[in-house]
């Protein structure tokens, strides 16, 4: 958009006519169209390797890494439909990461650094790891550590991390309560999609004014659209997609008990 308004003031001064705006408002549009490119987000192979790396480190966070944190991360490899040379990337990085020397932190650097401060993009890498986090059913407060951590270096709060959460299923019997109020229960263990809190999902309080459940839920689908994510794997689009429909139920389960339209 900068790049057509600034094109068009140009084409307008140097050519002092309607013509010459249109051909500098042109060029600035081919501008804005290679910037947004350069800005896509980069190939799988870009994200799998700090990806994997945080994981191990995330696994190996307790003390040990156990068979089921191994088989969650070769579940995961499976549903990102890893080809040969990018599965063996993922566990040479889960294997480093899970060694003792290994700093965690600049994998969180490189996957800050794929996001591009896209806010999609960083719910999306939450919710491939969330799965690891889970993988013994206890968050023991190591890993939490960590995943609060990656948050705060994605611009991820707690309320949407508690939302994330929620949406995959992992300890939606605990309510977040605001920014002061924390959670009102400690169980972390998987749950059906029936027992899931629809507030916690849309991050907001069971007090919350239909104006701000609203905001709340517009809020959200304009940062989950899967038509927005670009260039990237299609387990992260199907992720996406699944995700908007669950904010689309939560939001509807509101609307439905609170009587608004």
């Amino acid at each position: 958009m900068i790049g057509k308004i600034v094109g068009g003031i140009l084409g307008l001064i140097v050519f002092r006519n309607f013509f010459g705006m249109l051909i500098g408002t042109f060029v600035g549009h081919m501008y804005d169209l290679s910037v947004a490119q350069s800005r896509r987000p980069s190939q799988a192979s870009s994200f799998v390797g700090p990806l994997f790396a945080f994981a191990g480190a995330l696994a190996k966070s307790d003390g040990r890494v156990s068979e089921v944190e191994i088989r969650a991360a070769e579940a995961l490899m499976t549903r990102l439909r890893l080809d040969a040379d990018l599965r063996r990337m993922a566990i040479e990085q889960f294997n480093l990461g899970k060694a003792p020397e290994f700093d965690s932190q600049s994998a969180v650097i490189e996957l800050r650094a794929w996001t591009h401060g896209r806010r999609d993009l960083a719910f999306l890498m939450l919710d491939l790891l969330l799965d690891l986090v889970y993988a013994e059913g206890s968050l023991p407060a190591s890993k939490l550590g960590m995943v609060r951590q990656l948050c705060w270096a994605l611009g991820v709060s707690d309320a949407e991390l508690a939302a994330v959460t929620a949406m995959k299923g992992y300890g939606p019997r605990y309510r977040y309560q605001g920014p002061q109020g924390g959670y009102s229960g400690q169980q972390r263990t998987r749950n059906t999609e029936s027992k899931v809190d629809p507030y916690v999902v849309l991050g907001i309080t069971h007090e919350s004014e239909p104006s701000v459940i609203k905001r709340a839920y517009r809020k959200l689908m304009s940062q989950h659209h899967p038509d927005k994510l670009g260039d990237v794997p299609a387990e992260l689009k199907k992720r996406a997609e699944d995700r908007a429909r669950e904010i689309n139920a939560a939001y509807e389960r509101i609307k439905s008990e609170r009587g608004f339209n």
